[in-house]
């Protein structure tokens, strides 16, 4: 409807102009006549006959364009037009400030488990655990080298009396004992009984010799508290020798800085690394022997100090006559080989590593390996 009123409105705007200036040409037509018959004198006025129609006439020329209208009110809103094409996709604007972070949602339901990953590195050593029951004695060892003399002791209360032991060597003289206790005194002679002697007086003058009495019985002789104290005096240098030796050993084991304990044994290393026979020669001086693990309390134990030292260590045992041994010559009671050992690769495997992770291998004896003693 908007679109039909609007060409109508414009033709009236256009026809206004033009009758505008038709008017002004008649008048313009009008003045012309009157000033002609000013000049010639007309005829008066007769009806002539009526004039043709002027719209057969020429048209005449057109008119200037007149000034626009006032713009009429607005039309009502038309119908909505079809949609156009879809424009050029414009340029990307400018990235915006990361809004505030969401809340967290819910947990999602666990995922199928993946496949299991590559096994991870060897952890380190856990904590010493408690120490086991204690196992049966085992063998007695060989007698180590005579230890140096000790600093005496000092001195103890004397203990029983114990059965006497076997002949030892002849020994630097002692000191002089304490005198034994005097005897009894053996009976009076012929003169007669002697009474109870009375309240002691003052003492008087020294008198003259008197002749000699007869000669009395013999009392009992007082060798038996001296044999008893020797054997006391000879217990006591026994106990004193153990203890010097036990010090010299406690010295000798405290040049091995590193220690593990399980049971009745301490394994100890310095740190480094010698050939089976330097190592077992090392070991024996210090008092002790190489470990050699007779249990997994045991082998753990010596498993931490190869730890600590990230190093192998060279275990006791030595293969003789087709089997390996402990240094005593007794078969292993336990064992823990890596798969496919013992080989004796080559034939010349005649000793035993125990790897940081346990685990025994046997190997050349003259190659250098980690200094573990037990004592």
């Amino acid at each position: 409807m908007v679109m039909i009123l609007l060409p109508l409105f414009m033709l009236i705007l256009l026809i206004g102009p033009l009758r505008s200036q038709d008017v002004e040409m008649k008048n313009e037509s009008q003045k012309i006549m009157t000033h002609a018959c000013s000049l010639v004198i007309c005829s008066p006025a007769q009806n002539g006959l009526p004039g043709r129609d002027g719209r057969d006439g020429r048209d005449g020329p057109r008119g200037e364009k007149g000034d626009p209208g006032l713009p009429g009110p607005a039309g009502r809103m038309g119908m909505r037009g079809s949609r156009g094409p879809a424009g050029a996709k414009g340029d990307n604007g400018t990235v915006g400030e990361p809004g505030p972070k969401g809340d967290i949602g819910p947990r999602g339901p666990p995922g199928p488990p993946g496949s299991p990953g590559p096994a991870g590195r060897e952890g380190p050593a856990g904590m010493q655990g408690n120490v086991g029951p204690q196992g049966k004695p085992g063998p007695r060892g060989e007698a180590g080298p005579k230890g140096e003399m000790g600093a005496p002791g000092m001195e103890g209360s004397a203990g029983a009396t114990g059965p006497p032991g076997l002949k030892g060597e002849r020994g630097d003289p002692g000191a002089r004992g304490v005198p034994g206790i005097a005897g009894i005194a053996g009976p009076p002679g012929p003169i007669g009984p002697q009474g109870p002697p009375g309240a002691r007086g003052t003492p008087g003058p020294k008198g003259d010799r008197g002749a000699p009495g007869d000669k009395g019985e013999k009392g009992e002789s007082g060798l038996p508290d001296i044999t008893a104290l020797r054997q006391q005096v000879a217990a006591l240098q026994t106990q004193l020798q153990g203890l010097q030796s036990t010090l010299s050993q406690y010295k000798k084991v405290e040049m091995f800085p590193d220690g593990r304990s399980v049971g009745e044994k301490i394994f100890k290393t310095g740190g480094f690394e010698k050939t089976f026979a330097e190592a077992q020669q090392i070991c024996r001086q210090a008092g002790g022997e190489m470990a050699s693990p007779r249990s997994a309390a045991e082998n753990a134990a010596v498993q931490q100090l190869a730890i600590a030292q990230n190093k192998n260590v060279f275990l006791g045992m030595t293969y003789t006559n087709g089997k390996f041994t402990y240094p005593t010559g007794q078969p292993l009671v336990y064992s823990n080989w890596a798969p496919g050992e013992p080989n004796n690769d080559s034939g010349a495997e005649q000793c035993v590593e125990l790897y940081t992770n346990g685990k025994w291998n046997d190997k050349k004896c003259g190659e250098n390996r980690l200094v573990v003693c037990e004592f």
